[in-house]
């Protein structure tokens, strides 16, 4: 039976865990600056999977993936000792793609206000195709005297 306001606590208190355990345990040096953005556990508690930002480029990124990886007995022990729970879950580590994902986003934004700008000046100087004004109007020989 799936409890989603517990997994929802015992996520944000690993996020807290796991943050606060590579910043003050792991002492690894290929670890870059590293930001736990999210953790999603299962509906079981028995899985646990890390999201997290490096700063840095695609060196770094590796680098800290495989720091993280060596240090996840580690962190899974901290996690145990520190929520209590009768099985402590696996811990996986993934980058997020988010922070990536939104600069691609501005950057489309940034391209569509450009278009828009362009549109907008062809727009000002612009003047109807056909007459000033299309409406029909009653030829003199109809209007009734």
């Amino acid at each position: 039976m799936v409890d989603a306001p517990r997994a929802r606590r015992m996520a944000g208190r690993i996020k807290q865990i796991v943050a606060t355990g590579i910043d003050t345990q792991v002492k690894d040096p290929r670890l870059g600056m590293v930001t736990i953005t999210d953790v999603r556990l299962t509906g079981d508690l028995h899985d646990a999977t890390i999201f997290y930002t490096v700063l840095g480029d695609a060196a770094a990124h590796a680098e800290s993936a495989v720091a993280l990886e060596s240090a996840k007995g580690i962190l899974r022990s901290e996690v145990g000792r520190q929520t209590g729970v009768r099985f402590t879950p696996t811990l996986t580590f993934a980058l997020d793609s988010v922070p990536d994902t939104a600069k691609h986003i501005d950057d489309l934004l940034a391209v569509a206000a450009e278009a828009d700008a362009r549109v907008e000046e062809a727009r000002r100087d612009a003047r109807p195709a056909g007459d000033e004004d299309p409406y029909r109007k009653p030829r003199e020989s109809d209007i009734p005297d």
